[in-house]
């Protein structure tokens, strides 16, 4: 089992960034492909972006030209660069893999844009 664990989560104004990082436990995360998800309260989880283990991304077009996702597999860290931010970004930031049998959910990191 892998441990994630999310952070770089807080309160910004809109229009603003923010920079998640998620650590994993184990090496074995270089070797698949991750993914960011969010789940804003009421709502259901949704998968926001996603980067394979040859740097390719995608993204759901809310996010499309806002977010970045990269990683880092020396350090089974995989980061989400958010800019421009909007109050319809703020949820609970999750990562894991992007589908199949998902790993156990980390605490998440909450992302809030208030003014």
């Amino acid at each position: 089992q892998v441990q994630l664990v999310e952070s770089g989560g807080g309160l910004v104004q809109p229009g603003g960034s923010l920079r998640l990082s998620c650590a994993a436990s184990r090496t074995i995360f270089s070797i698949l492909p991750m993914g960011w998800y969010r789940q804003a309260p009421g709502k259901q989880r949704e998968l926001v972006a996603s980067i394979n283990i040859g740097g390719s991304t995608m993204y759901t077009d809310s996010v499309l030209g806002r977010f970045t996702i990269s990683r880092d597999n020396a350090k089974n860290t995989v980061y989400l660069q958010m800019n421009s931010l909007k109050p319809e970004d703020t949820a609970v930031y999750y990562c894991n893999k992007p589908g199949g049998s998902l790993w156990s959910w980390g605490q998440g990191t909450q992302v809030t844009v208030s003014s």
